[in-house]
């Protein structure tokens, strides 16, 4: 009889316990393969639909109860990781879940765009 092992791991606070249930779903973001057409690079993002229940209601369109496109900050601060230059540019009524984002296809990060300009001048 184990009877010793849950006094033996100290008890989470609910704040602890949620906070490690919001990670656990974090790990769960599905991050689609990269596709392009002639201007933009695309991937959609697939959030855990219990992770979906957990953000904000002030990111979704309360007349149509889906997210609304969100800016940056609000993504990044649902546990979306990606490199720079995504836009979040539509979402998809049927899968509220799915974000769909893309970038300009010849997209440079800021400071290697500065970095490349001064090569070229070399």
């Amino acid at each position: 009889m184990d009877s010793g092992s849950a006094s033996e791991s100290p008890q989470l606070t609910k704040e602890q316990q949620e906070q490690r249930t919001l990670e656990g779903l974090i790990e769960k973001i599905h991050y689609s393969d990269r596709y392009t057409d002639d201007a933009y690079e695309y991937r959609h993002v697939i959030l855990p639909k219990p992770l979906l229940r957990l953000v904000p209601k002030q990111f979704f369109n309360e007349e149509l109860g889906v997210l609304r496109l969100l800016s940056e900050p609000e993504w990044r601060g649902i546990g979306i990781t990606q490199s720079l230059g995504w836009e979040h540019y539509e979402v998809h009524a049927p899968e509220p879940h799915v974000l769909l984002f893309r970038r300009p296809k010849d997209f440079v990060p800021p400071q290697q765009h500065a970095n490349s300009k001064a090569a070229r001048r070399r």
